[in-house]
């Protein structure tokens, strides 16, 4: 089983108050010089392979539904094993 990642974003010209929530607490935390920008991570297990027809239904189904397009970007990618596994996370 295969896992694509799918990543969503606000688009950089979109006030992100969540993202500057997390950065002001991280500079009273002491951590200075980080800047955060906060999005969505989704991840789909793909049964079979993963093919180019496959990866194009998933794009769809992210500008359909997991992404708003008009305020967020998105991007899809396949997690290997070996990234997963590299992240802690079951593969």
């Amino acid at each position: 089983m295969a896992r694509v990642v799918v990543d969503v974003m606000p688009k950089p010209e979109i006030l992100d108050p969540q993202g500057k929530a997390v950065t002001g607490a991280l500079q009273r935390l002491g951590f200075a010089g980080l800047a955060v920008r906060q999005g969505k991570r989704f991840e789909i297990e793909v049964d079979g392979e993963v093919t180019d027809e496959r990866l194009d239904e998933i794009r769809r189904a992210a500008e359909t539904l997991l992404a708003n397009t008009v305020i967020e970007t998105f991007a899809v990618s396949v997690e290997t094993q070996e990234q997963a596994a590299a992240q802690g996370q079951p593969a």
